[in-house]
């Protein structure tokens, strides 16, 4: 078990330097810069913010740089200045003096948001995007996966059609659509919720059945498949051969197995979900890390795009080193070596 978490803490640090390194290259490969207007800076101006935001260093400077703010922790004492090259996102103090400090996660400003650094965006909008995505992910899994298991219980009846139909209803229907028609409907027509706004459980609601529904339809598609695929094995008909009750076939002996599949998706799904969803946040008017993802490309706002893509690898990674853990504890033939 030791080795195991040791092994993969290794290989997500390696996923998070290849991840950092392509995004670098590929940023800079880019036509354009952070300062191209469509009427030209003078030279002397486009060089001052050039190395104001040390953009004339050698690339390799640059990164090499970037990621010994982004990922070495410091040590500091005495007086602290809150400049924007000073913003840390972790800031814990020491029990060794007045104003020993360990700061970590340094993102650097933000190119196009000359008052705000990357820390700030993250912590004024992430959390929007967390709790949304985590409420999607729950209408999903409470829509999705009671629906495939009664669709494959149920195979070939009323149940089993209405549930793929939803299913495909909801592959078929692409959050820019759904989410204005619920708009509409809901929000215009019938007045039963607010159209746009983040704050309330209110405005909650259509952006994260929006964001849910479309991911409930994969889920139940693949719980349904999965959990028949698991139906015709010995085990339960050894199961089913000893006279336990069906329910207990299903929930003790069938689900866990059928699972395995489900929960391999869900790991990339949650961290999508949770780290921001463009098309949602625009539509509904949420404040949230969607937009970022997009705006920063087109903008070459170069810190915010490392910073963004950095945050969705790790929590990719560190989804699938849930995924794994979970594994071993639905099947224990499994073992974490």
């Amino acid at each position: 078990m030791y080795q195991f978490f040791v092994r993969r803490i290794l290989w997500m640090g390696l996923v998070m330097v290849m991840v950092s390194i392509i995004t670098f290259l590929l940023m800079h490969q880019v036509p354009g810069g952070p300062f191209d207007r469509e009427k030209a800076l003078p030279e002397r101006i486009q060089k001052n913010l050039e190395k104001k935001y040390h953009l004339d260093d050698p690339l390799l400077k640059q990164y090499l740089d970037y990621m010994y703010y982004a990922f070495i922790p410091r040590v500091t004492t005495g007086e602290w200045k809150p400049l924007p090259e000073n913003d840390h996102l972790i800031n814990l103090k020491l029990p060794i003096g007045d104003n020993a400090y360990i700061r970590w996660m340094n993102f650097g400003p933000s190119i196009k948001s000359a008052s705000r650094t990357v820390n700030d965006i993250f912590r004024d909008n992430f959390p929007v995007s967390a709790k949304l995505g985590g409420a999607a992910v729950a209408i999903a899994c409470l829509i999705g996966m009671p629906l495939g298991t009664l669709a494959a219980i149920r195979k070939n009846t009323i149940f089993d059609y209405l549930g793929m139909g939803i299913a495909v209803l909801g592959v078929s229907l692409p959050i820019v659509t759904l989410g204005p028609l619920l708009r509409y409907i809901v929000g215009v027509e019938l007045g039963l919720l607010p159209p746009t706004g983040w704050g309330t459980l209110e405005q909650m609601i259509m952006p994260s059945f929006t964001l849910g529904f479309a991911s409930s339809a994969l889920i139940a598609r693949l719980t349904r498949a999965s959990l028949l695929q698991v139906l015709d094995e010995d085990y339960i008909r050894t199961a089913r051969a000893k006279g336990l009750r069906e329910q207990l076939v299903i929930t003790r002996h069938a689900m866990k197995n059928a699972m395995i599949p489900v929960v391999t998706v869900l790991g990339p799904l949650i961290a999508a979900l949770i780290t921001g969803t463009f098309v949602t946040e625009i539509v509904f008017g949420i404040p949230g890390m969607g937009k970022y993802f997009v705006t920063s490309i087109g903008g070459r706002d170069y810190p915010v795009i490392m910073g963004t893509i950095l945050i969705y690898a790790f929590f990719l990674v560190f989804a699938n080193f849930i995924v794994d853990i979970v594994y071993a504890w639905l099947d224990p033939r499994i073992r974490l070596s």
